[in-house]
């Protein structure tokens, strides 16, 4: 019997309410749904928060599929039972350092990491047992039947499995005891549920992309299923693999280039994933695009970036200027026109010389006219001077489809034929960040190479040797032996937050190819980019729509502010990210006018003050202009007086038991935007 799993590549997020979650969308750009406590989908979900304004943590369903495209469950005939295994794991902390695209062997190095000398986070472990210590690594769990539930934690550990767990007691933060749970839902379909945004360590924040003696409890791992049927066929073995990653705060708003476009040109590129489009090396210059498919949802995704980010060329480009979907040679010097502003993707560096580089360059010029180019977004490395990428492209399959479209190599059908891929393997990484990828939001650049992957969508899993001598801290995805439970996301920045914080937008000189910065500072003149706004968000309209909403905001209806406005450091982001608000639809029934605003912002853990200018200048007469400042609220007490969301979140804060994290006696490095500046 043909069987499969889906998604292929499952994601869960994190969140901190402590009893109610939500599963992820179905679609891309869809809403998660509510679920009951044994995960059982409900309607499309209305708050991603509880009560106490605490963040639903995400499970991702995992399904089984006949070759009919119909669903086994245990209410199917002769399904006997459905077991699932699954292991998640944090190896962040036995990894090295962040370096941006230092060390990515997509460029071919044998082993750039000793070559280029990143250092390793916790440097003074030495030995592979002991950075083995290193690991968050609870061991795998197994769970069948319906409503059932198993714990990623200590006590839940299978027998004689060599656990690996950080402490328990923590300086800063708070400790990481569970990387999350396993459900079963009433026809005993799998849910994985990860942790509840947790993070600590015993020695100060030294930067955003690892501090020593820190752990979080972002996590991946593998999935695999055994289906035995009642009328003894043998049984059906299935695998997966499940990523953890932070809340998506803006759902509805999706990348321009998603991780599902970004697996898609490796199966195209690399495993034959669609001959006709691509075989070997070679691109079918007569293929033919599907409008619908291929080409409106780049340029929709363009268009709605607007709720998000302040870049008004880019809601220029979208704003149909001709028919975009008219296939005729007439409207030929249009589309033309139109993709001559996409700048083609880099080839792999280094290249001589470096100017001839596309993503190195912002400008389109026409005489002494000039636009910037799209995307308008940074690139995967517009900080370091090693790899430089410093602006966004398509990747190569979408920039080649776009190219078909403009010269009219398309159709344009009311329902396209559907992809290779399960709508469901889509859907699932098409929600994340697929570039650019520096490090990125829920997984970086290794999802680019072709080595990590099995088959199209599909990750290379390592022989499962580790069961008895647990994890590798050292081995390296990368160079094809396959991957373990933690290696998809050992290469972001620990803790989680420090990056969210700090990677929101970045500075980037537009005029020496080969030069990022130059005393750690962006070389100027540069150009005010965004990293991936839809996954964090940074100019936002505020919906508050009543009286008592807009006094607690502190703000109108329809006022651009900055996102995360009010918290002003990335170890107050370690604390209290939860408070930022999710930017949500409000006019979704209505096909083609979207209004997208904050909600569920805790307003509650913020207060505000008009700063007259007169205080920085010194100047009396410039005090008729202020400057809006806000800030956490440290009395407590205020907070709870608020409202019953408040006196719920400070129970909240005070069970939790956060210990106030200090920073290094030499302070944080600048931001990598070479910036503090929250517009």
């Amino acid at each position: 019997m043909k069987l499969s799993l889906h998604p292929s590549v499952g994601i869960a997020r994190l969140g901190n309410s402590p009893d109610q979650i939500c599963l992820s969308p179905h679609t891309i750009g869809g809403l998660p749904f509510n679920a009951d406590a044994h995960g059982n989908q409900l309607a499309p979900i209305t708050q991603f928060k509880d009560g106490a304004g605490l963040i639903k943590r995400q499970g991702q369903p995992f399904m089984v599929y006949n070759e009919n495209g119909a669903e086994l469950t245990l209410d199917t005939p002769n399904v006997k039972s459905i077991t699932w295994t699954v292991h998640l794991a944090n190896k962040k902390a036995a990894w090295y350092q962040y370096s941006e695209l230092e060390g990515n062997l997509l460029y071919g190095y044998r082993n750039s990491y000793f070559y280029r000398q990143v250092p390793w986070r916790n440097p003074d472990v030495e030995g592979r047992g002991a950075r083995q210590s290193l690991i968050i690594d609870p061991g795998p769990r197994t769970i069948s039947g319906r409503q059932e539930k198993i714990a990623f934690t200590k006590d839940q550990a299978p027998a004689g499995y060599p656990v690996q767990y950080p402490p328990e007691q923590v300086k800063y933060g708070t400790p990481v005891t569970t990387l999350g749970d396993l459900l079963t839902d009433n026809e005993g379909r799998l849910i994985v549920l990860g942790g509840y945004g947790r993070a600590g360590g015993d020695e100060p924040l030294t930067s955003y992309g690892g501090s020593n003696t820190w752990h979080d409890d972002i996590s991946d791992g593998t999935v695999k299923c055994i289906v035995s049927f009642e009328d003894n066929t043998p049984d059906v073995q299935l695998e997966a693999w499940v990523i953890v990653g932070s809340p998506d705060f803006a759902p509805e708003i999706v990348n321009i280039s998603t991780l599902s476009d970004t697996m898609f040109d490796v199966g195209v590129r690399y495993f034959n994933l669609v001959p006709e489009l691509r075989t070997g090396a070679n691109w079918n210059e007569n293929y033919v695009a599907n409008f619908k498919r291929d080409i409106l949802p780049i340029i929709n995704r363009i268009s709605r970036y607007q709720w998000v980010a302040n870049v008004q060329s880019m809601m220029a480009f979208c704003s149909y200027q001709f028919d975009y979907g008219d296939p005729l040679e007439a409207n030929r010097n249009n589309r033309e026109q139109y993709f001559s502003y996409f700048r083609r993707p880099d080839g792999v560096p280094p290249l001589d010389p470096p100017e001839d580089q596309p993503q190195q360059k912002l400008w389109k010029h026409s005489g002494s006219d000039y636009f910037p180019m799209m995307p308008l977004n940074s690139g995967s490395n517009s900080v370091s001077e090693i790899n430089i990428m410093k602006f966004l492209a398509l990747d190569d399959t979408q920039y080649f489809l776009m190219k078909q479209w403009a010269k009219g190599k398309f159709e344009n059908t009311p329902e396209p034929a559907p992809g290779p891929i399960h709508p469901m393997d889509a859907a699932s990484v098409g929600n994340c960040v697929g570039l650019p990828m520096c490090p990125g939001i829920e997984v970086t650049w290794n999802m680019q190479n072709r080595l990590i992957y099995k088959a199209p969508y599909i990750i290379l899993q390592r022989p499962a040797d580790y069961y008895k001598t647990g994890l590798s801290p050292d081995e390296d995805e990368c160079l094809g032996n396959g991957c373990e439970p933690g290696d998809l996301t050992k290469r972001m920045a620990c803790p989680w937050q420090a990056d969210f914080f700090q990677c929101t937008v970045q500075y980037i000189n537009f005029t020496n190819p080969t030069v990022n910065k130059v005393n750690k500072q962006p070389l100027p003149p540069t150009y005010y980019s965004y990293w991936w706004p839809p996954q964090s968000p940074w100019d936002v309209l505020t919906g508050q729509i009543t009286e008592e909403g807009q006094a607690a905001a502190h703000a109108p209806a329809g006022l651009q502010v900055n996102y995360q406005r009010g918290i002003n450091s990335f170890v107050q982001m370690v604390e209290h990210w939860s408070a930022l608000g999710f930017i949500r639809d409000q006019h979704a029934g209505e096909k083609g006018f979207p209004y997208l605003v904050e909600t569920e912002r805790v307003n509650e853990l913020f207060t505000y003050k008009d700063v007259p200018v007169g205080d920085i200048s010194g100047n009396k007469s410039d005090d008729e202009t202020t400057i809006p400042v806000y800030f956490i609220q440290e009395d407590k007490q205020a907070v709870k007086k608020m409202s019953a969301r408040g006196a719920a979140l400070v129970e909240h804060l005070e069970t939790l038991a956060f210990k106030p994290i200090a920073v290094a006696a030499e302070g944080l490095p600048m931001p990598r935007s070479g910036s503090r500046n929250r517009f």
